[in-house]
């Protein structure tokens, strides 16, 4: 009987781990350029042009609760970045994944799929953060 544990019979895509973002002036970069919102999260990227491995930060503002929710939205964040961001991460780019409220309500599957969407649309060259076309507005105090 062959053996069937060798290591040409297991096809894994085994990369090395995406580094994490841990400086200021790393995630204030990646918020000056591009961003897209999903229901559960916003996906900010820059493309940093060194070719090095992606890295990806993770915050989430105290309007959505406390410490506890805020730890445990973040570890949600960072599991759901573990599995998806390998398909959809860039090398020479920097992500940085903002948790929303609807970080916690949302199913684990459903934000696995936020982040892949909001990942492939920031690097389509998105630059709004809600999805939407900009349109120059007349102040309406100016009338039609």
């Amino acid at each position: 009987m062959p053996d069937r544990t060798d290591s040409s019979a297991i096809e894994r895509n085994v990369s090395q781990p995406i580094e994490r973002l841990k400086k200021r002036p790393d995630f204030l970069a990646a918020a000056r350029d591009r961003s897209w919102a999903m229901p559960g999260l916003v996906l900010q990227a820059r493309k940093r042009g060194d070719g090095g491995p992606p890295r990806i930060g993770f915050t989430v503002t105290k309007k959505v609760g406390n410490a506890v929710i805020r730890n445990r939205v973040k570890r949600r964040l960072r599991e759901v970045a573990r599995l998806a961001m390998h398909e959809h991460a860039c090398p020479g780019y920097d992500y940085v994944v903002i948790g929303r409220k609807g970080s916690l309500d949302r199913g684990f599957e459903v934000l696995k799929t936020d982040l892949a969407l909001a990942a492939d649309k920031v690097h389509k060259g998105a630059r709004r953060t809600d999805g939407r076309r900009t349109r120059s507005k007349k102040p309406s105090h100016l009338g039609n």
